[in-house]
This record gives structure tokens, sequence and C-alpha cells, in this order.
């Protein structure tokens, strides 16, 4: 099972992956050889040079085909349509987590024309799962599915009954699937897992032999870097990357279903061209002190300054740091071992945060 996926959060070869298993330093290596002399080649007829994303779907696309892949899990880039990974035909699954108002004046100015745009990913006949939706979202889903001739499922978190939950993961039953564990905490992953169960169940109908015991084992090994993850405790320290409006809300709620009366501070980076006013509204009113940072080298991100001049319209106590370390420094210093530290925003950060607090906790 091949898994492409962006953006990485540990490492850059996360993002091209088999069966779990990051592609190799000398497998990269040599991919990129062959796309290399393919670009030469268009270049030399006078088109254009690819983009990187689209260079990297293209050795995405080649490692899966050489190491033939039986299914691939293809996450799309800006999403639908136009993007690079809808070049494929032979979609067997298409399926659409929560649309939300993401890369607006991108992919469409309003949620409307952003779910047209996403919708692009069913093809004829192929089998369609979605998360719960807006009504306006879900007829555009539902239109564009029965026009291709499209079996339409969308997933029933209502359905899901919580037997066991914290802020290190939950144990739950989904219609048929009684007493499953997730290892993945936050509000937005009752939504995921029904999700994942529902595309389960269209697998099967489409005759993939998938075993419950093979789900049951699924769920329990999996972890996801940078979604609502504890990366230590005495204090607890969370990682998420709630980089937009619908993911701000979702912080919110596993904010108040798990940290209720508890002191927290914030470690905040964000893109400019994400809403991240909205972000600040939504969630600053649970931090007793936000610390902004920005990621490394990366010129989508907000300056420190900028962000806490930003944050400074709704909260009092907030603070910039030029670096990761002496923001995560300062978040040690001020939170007590009953207290939460709390790091969100662009994911783009997350991997090198998750590196300097594991080095602060000693290396574990």
């Amino acid at each position: 099972t091949g898994r492409y996926v962006s953006p990485t959060v540990i490492s850059y070869l996360e993002k091209i992956q088999i069966d779990g298993k990051w592609i190799s330093e000398s497998e990269f290596a040599e991919i990129m050889e062959e796309i290399k002399e393919a670009i030469d080649r268009l270049v030399c007829k006078g088109e254009p040079v690819p983009t990187v994303f689209e260079v990297e779907t293209a050795m995405a696309f080649l490692y899966f085909k050489k190491q033939k892949c039986d299914l691939v899990v293809l996450e799309t880039g800006l999403g639908g349509e136009t993007d690079a990974t809808n070049v494929i035909k032979n979609t067997v699954c298409a399926v659409f987590a929560t649309i939300s108002v993401d890369h607006l004046g991108v992919i469409g100015d309003t949620l409307e024309e952003i779910a047209q745009t996403k919708s692009g990913i069913i093809k004829p006949g192929c089998t369609v799962v979605s998360a719960r939706q807006q009504e306006n979202v879900r007829l555009i889903l539902r239109k564009k599915a029965e026009s291709l001739n499209c079996i339409y499922t969308e997933a029933e978190p209502e359905q899901m009954s919580i037997e066991k939950e914290d802020y290190k993961g939950l144990t739950f039953s989904y219609k048929k699937y009684a007493h499953m564990q997730n290892h993945i905490a936050g509000e937005c992953q009752r939504e995921n897992l029904s999700v994942a169960l529902e595309v389960i169940e269209s697998l099967r109908k489409l005759g993939y032999q998938i075993e419950e015991g093979a789900v049951r084992d699924g769920l329990d090994a999996t972890r996801w870097a940078g979604r609502f993850t504890c990366l230590s405790e005495d204090p607890i320290v969370i990682v998420d990357g709630a980089h937009n409006e619908d993911a701000a809300k979702k912080l919110r709620t596993s904010i108040e279903r798990y940290f209720k009366g508890k002191r927290i501070i914030y470690i905040m980076g964000m893109f400019r061209d994400k809403d991240y006013r909205k972000v600040i509204q939504k969630t600053e009113k649970y931090a007793d002190t936000i610390l902004t940072i920005a990621a490394p080298d990366n010129p989508r991100a907000l300056t420190p300054q900028e962000l806490a001049d930003a944050v400074r319209e709704f909260h009092s106590d907030v603070r910039a740091f030029d670096d990761i370390e002496s923001a995560v420094a300062e978040a040690y210093h001020l939170a007590g071992k009953e207290d939460v530290i709390i790091a969100f925003g662009s994911l783009a950060f997350l991997g090198d945060l998750t590196e300097i607090i594991r080095k602060h906790n000693g290396g574990n």
C-alpha cells in the first residue's frame, strides 16, 4: 500500500511511503535522476519546467509503479480538479474529509466553489465516501457523484459511541465495529475514524478481503505526528496542526473536553496565507500566555512579531520569539507540572518543535 501525503511533519522523506515505511534517501535520489532526465526532455521541447509539487507527484507515481503497489492512498495537494495528483483515472474510492474555507482565493472564493473544485477527484463509477458536510457542500458532492454513476456514502459520527476517552486516544464502537482502540485524540478524530471505517466497508463491497482483525490492529497501531499528539507529561505537551478556522474549532472543543480548568500556555506559528485571525479568535480565551514563533526559512510564515501583533488584538499576554528553542524553553519555564503546553498552527514548524521538545525531555 503506497501513501503520498503533504505537508510532512518529521522528515521530507515521509511524503512517499509504502506499508508505513518512508522512501529511502538512495531510492529518492535514484528516482530523482529519472525525473531530472524527463524534465530535461520537456525543456528541450520548449515545455515549461514542472512545479516542485508536480515533480514530487511524478516521483511518487514512479516509485509506486516500480514497487508494484496494490493500492495507493493519494492525498491531493491544494485539492481537487486541477491538482497534480488528479491525472489518475483509476480511482477506486474518492474520500472527502470535512470541507472548509481553506486555500481561499486559490481553489475557490466561496465554500461552494472550493467544494466544486474538490469534487473534481470523483471519477466515473468510483465509490465516494465523505465526512459529514454542511448541506451546501453535501449537495455539490452528491450531484457530482450521481452525474458520474458513483455510489455516495456519508459517514455517521453520531452512530459512534465513546467508551473511554482522554488526550491520548479513545475506545469506541461504530456500527458493527465494537470496542475499537485508537491512539489519536482530538475532536476531529471521531469524524476521521467514522470516515476510515466507511472506506473499509466500501472496499469490502468492491471485493477487497479485509478482515476485522486487520482493521482492529490497524486502528490500534495508527500514529499521526502533529494531530493532537501528546509528546510528554509533567507538564502535558500537545502538538496539533490546527491552521484554519475549522481545525481551530475542533482544537477548541478538544481543549474544553480534556483540559477544562487547566492553565494552558500556547506556542503558535501561522502562515500569512491562512485566516490566522479566525484561528486566534477561536482559541485565545483558553490560553494564559501565548508565545509566537515562525516556521524556519519559510517565506509563507508570519514573523513572530507579526503574529504577536495579531494576537495582541484579542489577548494581552503574548510574547514573540525569534527561534523555536527559546519559545519551548520559555513554555517549560512558565508551566508547572499540572499545566498544559499546546503548540499548534502550521505543520511546517511542528517537526522541528517535536524534535526540540524530545531533546528537552532527554530524547524520549
